[in-house]
């Protein structure tokens, strides 16, 4: 999904979360907010590690042109182009802050939401977007990585 995407629904949910558990607080509720939109920094780092470039319009741009790509292609392609590794979306992810908020710091547990919440809504987009959910797992995605061979300046699924 794209960042705006990502603000909108986390507005909404924030602000729900406001009227169901006020007592939150605004500054717990804040702390979900940011963290369900800065979990995709990682898309800014995969970014800047495969175009050694830093400039985060451009990167926002290029990940939009990189969905639309893969978008136009049959549901067949998609699933076996590969569309990065995003290290903060893993459900690995999810199960330490999940601890560090129990055993650590609340703070931790608000992370968590905010994390699970961006989890939520991304999984179901990426199964609808390719029929597949690369992004549920570090070692998943860490295991595709290295089935996936580059043609054509991208990444593919090898047959072998």
């Amino acid at each position: 999904m794209l960042p705006k995407a990502h603000i909108i629904a986390g507005v909404l949910f924030v602000t729900a979360l406001y009227f169901i558990f006020p007592q939150i607080g605004l500054f717990n509720l804040a702390i979900i907010l940011l963290s369900s939109i800065l979990i995709d920094g990682d898309h800014y780092i995969y970014y800047i590690v495969l175009k050694k470039k830093f400039n985060p319009i451009e990167a926002i741009h290029w990940h939009k042109k990189e969905m639309e790509n893969t978008s136009s292609l049959p549901m067949e392609e998609r699933k076996k182009r590969y569309t990065g590794f995003y290290f903060l979306h893993g459900v690995e992810w999810l199960v330490i802050l999940f601890l560090l908020g129990i055993f650590i710091n609340p703070i931790f547990a608000f992370v968590f939401i905010g994390f699970s919440f961006h989890w939520i809504i991304d999984i179901p987009h990426e199964f609808y977007f390719k029929r597949t959910i690369h992004k549920s797992s570090l070692i998943y995605m860490g295991y595709l990585l290295k089935k996936f061979k580059k043609k054509d300046n991208k990444l593919y699924i090898s047959s072998s």
